[in-house]
Parts: structure tokens; C-alpha cells; sequence
């Protein structure tokens, strides 16, 4: 069979994937963090004219505001550094710089002092706007983007923003819209565009799971046939004519030998012998985690110092893969929680990949005799390379795919394989 579109054989597949692969997450994390430097450094610039301007503002609320204000700022850049709660303090910032507009008029002491010089709140609209399209849907921040500056042309044209009338209000309050609509603009289509990538990978990992599990059943088909036509069929035809004790005995030998060729076929090594880094195989999981259309959360331990053969990594990752499809497909939609634990050194195994997902579950009289995904795909790729896979799950609450490598215990014979699992626990086809 052919190599999957666009990876080039005998090249492993690590070395098809773009180093830094455009994802809706990736996006977002620069969005964080670029608005964010932004508008510390917008804050920076107009510190000394709101410093300059507290003379004019009423004690001791024209500092409480500049504090709130500035130190919110920079504590953003904080939070986007360690990527924790981001989008949420800077929906908070907008709520609270839009409330420093409208309270301006209050804070006023010396209304004169504004004739000429800009209130420092004007300064910092178009920081507001851009932390409004990255925290708030898109029909929130569009919202945004106009009330707060139409708000702050309101406020300039009053006595207590300097009294300047109308015409000049309006410009502010059009040159304030119109960067922030190019802010706004910019983002969505990021956005969409990473969407757009995102749904596209999630289409390929599909297809390459499936191309993989066809791959593996043919091999398997073109061995199987090969050894039923040069041994098992030369063995029925000669017991269905034997007559003789001699001619009995020769039957005999050849089913035994039949049996040893389907053996040695399904024992038989990979010619890839070499070993790759643990840490290779968590990074293709963890691409594969990110491209799907709702993002797995992905916890990464103790894989710098483990090795594993070529063929075990490869067998793991497409195991895990079809884990992941099978959750997407199955588990229900976005709202559904799914994570990916890949852990070095385990206390069970050198290898240990978790897929879990708190979806709708399944039991076994959901399951048709044809779905063969984690049985075939999963189950017995991970057995033939001398580990485990486990399956557990329950209608309403979810499923857990636990992969092992080496298994924990030797594993059973082929038949074992197939063993109903334990009541409430039940494999289902991708």
C-alpha cells in the first residue's frame, strides 16, 4: 500500500510534520501574548501624562484608578508569560477601563485642565479594544469596540473632559473605532484561519488512521493468504485423501507445520530494529492532540530519558491516535472533556498513554460485529508489539483507553485477545 498523501516513504513521519504547525491553540497563545506586551508598553507611554494629570483628579480616587488601570496591565504580562487565566483578566481590564470612561466626570476636580490635554483614559482605548477581541466572542468585542469609544467621545465633549465640542469628539471617537476595528479584524482571521487548519489536520489524522488500520489488515490479509494457500489447503487436500496409517500421519505433520508457519507469521520481528526517543513519540502525540476540532488536554511526564524500537512507537502512536478518533467520533461534541496523559516510567510499564474522555460511553450491545477499531487497531496493534491496551467504560460517564508497553504481565495466547471484557466495560469500533 502507498504511503499517505504528502509523507514521503521511508522517511519516518516526525520528519513530514511542520516543526511549529499552526493550530487554533498555538493562536491563541500568541494573541495572549502579543496584546498583552502591547499593551504594557501603550501603558508604559502614557503612565507619566496620568501621573501628570492626578493634580486635576479628586483624592484619593484619581490614584486608585491609574493603579487599577496600570497594574492590571502588567499583571496580564504576567499571566500570559505562565499561560494561566489570560483571557479572563483581560475581559475583566475592559469592564474596568469602560467604567473609568464613564466615571471620568466624577473624578474630575479642574474640568479646565482638559481643554487642552487629553484625559489620560484616551491613550489606552485601543489597548481596551484589543483586549476585548481576545477575551469576549467576536459579537461582544465588535460591541465593544464601538460603545467604548463612542463612550469616550461622549465624556470629551462634556465640561469635565475638556468641553471640546462635537467635531473634535467625533474624530477621536471614529480614529478609536477604526484601529480597533483593524485590531478586532486581525484577530478573527487568525482565528478562522487556524479553525480552518485545525479542521483540516483532524481530516488528515483520520484518514491517515484509517489508511493505517488498512494497511495493517492487508498485510496481515496478503500473509494469512499466502501461508492458507501454500500450507493450510495443501494440508486439507492431502488429510481429505488420506486412506492409509502412513498417508494419516503425513496430514498430521503438515497440519502441524501449517500451524507453525500462521505462528511464525504472527511473531515475526519488524525489520526496524532502531530506537527513537520517547520524547519523539510525545510530540507527535501531542500534535496529533492539539489538531483535533476539540483539543485534548495533554499531560506530559518522564519522557526525556526513555528509548523504545521503531516499530513499538509507531504501533503506540497509531493506537493512540485511533483512541482519539474514536473519542471524537463517539464521545459526543466539544462540550465533552477529553485529555491525553503519555508517561514515562511508570510503575506499570516504560511506556504508559492514557486516553480518557467523559462522554456518553458505550456497552456492549451498543457495538456491531463489524466496528473492529479497538480491537483491531488498538488492541491487538499493541499486543503484537508485546504490550497491552485496556478499555474501560460506562454508559453515561465515559471511557478510559490505558496503553501499556512492555505489558505489565507476559502477555496470554491470541485467543486472549478476544476475551469479553468485564461487565460495564466494553471496546468500541472506530
Amino acid at each position: 500500500m502507498s504511503a499517505p498523501s504528502g509523507v514521503r516513504p521511508g522517511l519516518p513521519l516526525e520528519s513530514a510534520k511542520p516543526r511549529n504547525p499552526l493550530s487554533r491553540a498555538r493562536i491563541e497563545r500568541i494573541a495572549d501574548r502579543t496584546v498583552s506586551a502591547f499593551g504594557l508598553v501603550f501603558g508604559l507611554q502614557t503612565l507619566p501624562t496620568a501621573l501628570g494629570q492626578l493634580k486635576d483628579l479628586r483624592e484619593p480616587w484619581g490614584l486608585v484608578w491609574l493603579v487599577i488601570v496600570f497594574g492590571g496591565l502588567a499583571f496580564t504580562v504576567l499571566l500570559a508569560i505562565v499561560q494561566r487565566g489570560v483571557k479572563i483578566a483581560m475581559g475583566v481590564l475592559a469592564v474596568v477601563y469602560l467604567a473609568a470612561i464613564v466615571t471620568w466626570p466624577l473624578l474630575v476636580a479642574h474640568p479646565s485642565a482638559f481643554g487642552s490635554d487629553k484625559p489620560w483614559v484616551w491613550f489606552l482605548c485601543s489597548v481596551f479594544t484589543a483586549f476585548a477581541a481576545v477575551a469576549y466572542p467576536l459579537w461582544l468585542a465588535i460591541a465593544y469596540t464601538f460603545i467604548a469609544p463612542i463612550a469616550y467621545g461622549v465624556v470629551r465633549a462634556l465640561p469635565a473632559g475638556g468641553g471640546v465640542g462635537f467635531e473634535l469628539a467625533a474624530l477621536d471617537t471614529i480614529y478609536a473605532i477604526i484601529l480597533g476595528g483593524v485590531i478586532l479584524a486581525i484577530i478573527a482571521m487568525m482565528r478562522q484561519a487556524s479553525s480552518a487548519v485545525d479542521a483540516a489536520q483532524s481530516q488528515a489524522l483520520a484518514r491517515y488512521a484509517t489508511a493505517v488500520r488498512q494497511h495493517a489488515t492487508e498485510v496481515e490479509r496478503v500473509q494469512v493468504d499466502a501461508i492458507v494457500h501454500d500450507s493450510v489447503l495443501t494440508t486439507l487436500l492431502s488429510a481429505a485423501s488420506a486412506r492409509s496409517p502412513e498417508q494419516k500421519e503425513l496430514a498430521a505433520a503438515m497440519a502441524a507445520d501449517a500451524i507453525g508457519h500462521l505462528h511464525a507469521a504472527e511473531a515475526a520481528p519488524p525489520e526496524d530494529q532502531s530506537l527513537v526517543g520517547l520524547d519523539s513519540l510525545s510530540d507527535r502525540l501531542v500534535t496529533a492532540a492539539n489538531a483535533f476540532s476539540s483539543p485534548f488536554e495533554v499531560e506530559v511526564r518522564d519522557v526525556e530519558v526513555h528509548t523504545l524500537p521503531v516499530n513499538v512507537a509507531d504501533a503506540l502512536y497509531s493506537a493512540a491516535v485511533q483512541a482519539m478518533v474514536n473519542s471524537i467520533q463517539h464521545a459526543g461534541g466539544p462540550e465533552v472533556a477529553r485529555s491525553v496523559s503519555i508517561r514515562g516510567g511508570s510503575p506499570a510499564a516504560t511506556v504508559e498513554v492514557v486516553v480518557r474522555d467523559d462522554g456518553r460511553g458505550f456497552s456492549e450491545s451498543e457495538v456491531p460485529a463489524e466496528r473492529l477499531g479497538l480491537r483491531i487497531s488498538i488492541r491487538d496493534r499493541i499486543a503484537k508489539v508485546g504490550g497491552t491496551a485496556e478499555i474501560a467504560s460506562v454508559p453515561g460517564e465515559g471511557t478510559t483507553v490505558t496503553i501499556l508497553w512492555p505489558a505489565a504481565q507476559p502477555q496470554p495466547g491470541a485467543a486472549a485477545l478476544h476475551e469479553p471484557v468485564s461487565s460495564g466495560q466494553r471496546e468500541v469500533g472506530g
